[in-house]
This record gives C-alpha cells, structure tokens and sequence, in this order.
C-alpha cells in the first residue's frame, strides 16, 4: 500500500535525521546546532499529520482549522493593527470557522468564493464602520492576506482529504495529501541540506541571507526527480502533468519561504513564535505549503479530479 510505504519512509527519514542530529553537531560545531530541535519537532509534526490522516477526514478538516487558527493568530499578533479594528480582527478570525464549515459540507463552489470574495467584502464594510481613514488600505491589506494564506490557501489540503476513493484508487485521499505535504517539507529539507552542504552564492541576501543558488537549485532538482517517480503510487496523475506539477511546486515552496520571510523582515522579528523549537512558529513552517498547496490542488482538479 503506498500510502504505508510512505508513512514508513517517513519514520526512516525522522530516524536517520535523529542520528545526524546527534553526530553532525560533534563533527562541525555551530554548522548544525539548531538540527536537534529541528529534529524534535518534526517527530511532533509527523506524528500528528500521520494520526490525522489515517483518522479520516472529518478528523483531518478539525486538524487544519485549528493550524490555520493558530498560523492566522500568529499573524495578526505580529502585523500592526490598530485598536479600533478590534472587531475586523474579530472577525477575521471567525472566517477560519466559515471558511471550513464550506470544507466540512463538502461545498466546493462556496470555499471557492467565501474568501477572496465574501469575506473580503464584508472586511471592508466593517473597516469602514468604524469611520476611520488613517492606515485603512494598509489594515484592509493585512487582513485579507491573513485571510488568504492561513485560511484559504491552507484550506485546499483540507478539501483534498474528500476526494472520492474511486477518483484516486492509488492511495485514497489520504495519498493525495501526504503527498504534497511530504513533497513540499522534502523540498525544504532539501534546500536547507543542500545550502548547508555547498552554501556559495546567496540568492537575495537582504531578505534571506541563508538561502543559496546552490541550496534552491539542488532542491528544485531533489524534488522535481521524487515527484515525477512517485507520482503514480499516490496520484492518478499521467506522466507529463506530474513533470509539470513537479517542477512548479518547488519553486513555489521556495517562493512562499522568501516570501514570509521578507514580512518577518518588514516587521523586524526573527520567527513568528516559538511554537515549534528550531523551526520557530507554525507560519514558519508552513510557509511553503502556504503557496503550493492551491496549485496542486487545482492542478489536480485540471488533469485529474472530477470532483473538483
């Protein structure tokens, strides 16, 4: 079964990463020390997106509210609101209840609209209650990219856990989306050891020194080459849209990184919390999937899903 084949690939993974946390850090001293927290917390995140799936998706859509609830806090906490907005923030925050309520009915049209349509409107409309104009675009802005990112982007690997078993007779819904959070993590994971291995030449030092020409390419290429050759266990993907798929999804994950972290610059902190050790907060982390998820999705509703 693909999808136990994956899960134990995994564990593999969080095996060998826990024995290199543990050796790498002796061999090269301040090259590797954030590795055993970042080991730490994987085994947590792991653990928990594996349980979720394999509960089914009512299980899963709970799961997925409650990060993006928490990645939306996260957010809002950091960005400059101000006091009278108290009731939009509010609000916005009701959104994550809204936008997967659509999720859990199963109504496809209306998670596609309530986001960047209703909400956004009725965003406006209680921004411009309060009466006020000072900061009203940049705090109109604020909210409905909260809104997006943590809600309705993060909202599509949710939908995914409904696609219908016979549509994906090679490993179910759950396949699917195991599939795409383990591609887009991996492509992290590649980045960040390939940076770490040939670290030569920074791609946008201003923004995030770490990242690499060396690091970005390598894990385009790392990931590109796994997803083309394991895209039929977990997809129902023929072989070109899987090279098409393969080969934007990294470089949006790599997007979506750089992305956050020229907000977290602008707002001049470090991490978005401290959430999870060596990572820093769920944003952090989920950063990349962020960006990738609502282009495999729809992707897949192109080449695929009748469902969709």
């Amino acid at each position: 079964m693909p999808l136990l084949a994956g899960f134990s690939g995994v564990l593999c993974l969080l095996v060998i990463g826990s024995i290199a946390a543990v050796v790498l850090p002796r061999i090269q001293s301040g090259k590797w020390d954030d590795l055993p927290a970042r080991m730490f917390s994987w085994w947590i995140i792991c653990l928990s997106l594996g349980l979720a799936l394999v509960a089914g998706w009512q299980v899963f859509t709970l799961l997925f509210a409650f990060i993006s609830f928490v990645a939306l806090r996260e957010f809002l906490t950091l960005a400059p609101t101000r006091r009278e907005d108290r009731l939009v923030v509010l609000f916005v925050y009701v959104s994550v209840l809204i936008s997967y309520w659509s999720i859990w009915i199963g109504n496809y049209p209306y998670f596609l609209v309530i986001a960047p349509i209703y909400i956004f409107v009725a965003t406006a409309i209680m921004m411009v209650w309060t009466g006020r104009t000072d900061g009203f675009l940049a705090t109109a802005g604020i909210m409905q990219w909260g809104v997006i990112v943590c809600v309705f982007n993060l909202g599509h690997v949710a939908f995914l856990m409904q696609t219908p078993v016979a549509e994906v007779p090679q490993a179910g819904a759950a396949g699917l989306v195991f599939f795409l959070i383990f591609m887009t993590q991996l492509n992290d994971i590649a980045q960040y050891v390939w940076g770490k291995l040939f670290s030569q030449h920074p791609i946008s030092p201003k923004i995030s020194p770490n990242k690499t020409w060396e690091g970005a390419i390598g894990g385009v290429l790392s990931t590109l080459v796994l997803f083309v050759l394991l895209a039929p266990y977990f997809t129902p993907l023929d072989f070109w849209p899987s090279v098409l798929i393969g080969s934007v999804l990294p470089v949006l994950g790599f997007f979506g990184d750089v992305t956050m972290s020229a907000i977290k610059r602008d707002l001049g902190v470090k991490d978005t919390s401290q959430l999870l050790p060596g990572h820093g907060g769920m944003l952090d982390r989920l950063d990349s999937l962020m960006f990738t998820a609502p282009w495999y999705f729809h992707m897949l509703a192109i080449f695929a899903l009748e469902r969709f």
